[in-house]
């Protein structure tokens, strides 16, 4: 086998990490596949670790054990999530936005990989401890950024429909109480979906009264499946009780004056006020 020279195999690893988040390679995968040692490969790995590191765009961790090796890992700097967060609320308080009735269109931002990638970003490393089995939403709104989520995450992504369809085989449908507009829905997952004990991460696009999530929580009490935790892109600021208090959010929307032609949307109080 040709030698392979250090630069090359770095630009290698670096791509083969970040395209898999959150899953373990060995010393012996990268050793094998170059055709060097693994102390070279060790070094190689801290060259990684260092430059990442460095300009923020992420974190190698060590995995221990004898199926040890390194997984890449989509942390982000803080300053640049809250710098990032700003701008998406510029875009979305363009007063051309508002639509009838006081709701907004974001679909085209919802819709950019580039926008949706990183959100997923910020959401996964928040929950990378949860150890969740895959990211479960529901149509339609929230599934790019579920599924940029549940790719940083390294796990699948699981969509429930409010209709159910032919190929999804046999189902379990429940009813729920939409907490925003109070009246009765329904979604449904495919049986072979979720296997009992598995856990899940609710991700959606909005949070207003909650009813939603509460929806998808029951639903995973369907399943004997765990929820180990609920985050939103954007919730609604309101003075009325939420159905959930447990859960996460991006950005939180203000208000939209549709007579005056404003809307406020800033990103959450998580990410705190920096300079």
């Amino acid at each position: 086998m040709e030698k392979v020279k250090r630069n090359e195999r770095v630009i290698a690893m670096l791509k083969i990490l970040s395209n898999a988040p959150n899953k373990s390679f060995t010393l012996n995968y990268f050793s094998d596949l170059f055709g060097a040692a693994k102390s070279t490969i060790s070094e190689d790995i801290d060259i990684v670790r260092e430059v990442l590191e460095k300009y923020a765009l992420g974190a190698l961790e060590t995995v221990t054990g004898a199926a040890g090796g390194v997984m890449y890992l989509a942390r982000t700097d803080a300053a640049d999530n809250y710098a990032f967060l700003t701008r998406v609320c510029s875009k979305m308080q363009d007063a051309a936005r508002i639509l009838p009735g006081g709701f907004l269109y974001v679909t085209d931002i919802l819709n950019d990989p580039t926008v949706t990638a990183r959100m997923g970003e910020i959401l996964a490393a928040w929950y990378y401890e949860a150890r969740a089995d895959f990211v479960l939403t529901v149509e339609t709104m929230g599934i790019p950024v579920a599924l940029m989520t549940a790719r940083s995450l390294g796990v699948p992504l699981i969509i429930a429909r409010r209709d159910a369809r032919m190929t999804d085989g046999s189902v379990v449908t429940i009813n729920y109480l939409s907490g925003s507009s109070h009246t009765m829905q329904r979604m449904s997952l495919p049986k072979r979906s979720v296997r009992e004990g598995q856990r899940a991460l609710i991700v959606d696009d909005f949070l207003k009264g909650g009813g939603t999530a509460v929806g998808l929580r029951d639903l995973m009490k369907e399943f004997n499946a765990q929820v180990v935790g609920t985050a939103f892109v954007m919730e609604a600021a309101t003075s009325k009780a939420k159905l959930i208090d447990d859960y996460r959010s991006l950005m939180v929307l203000e208000d939209v004056n549709e007579a005056g032609k404003t809307v406020s949307i800033s990103p959450s109080k998580l990410f705190g006020k920096r300079a």
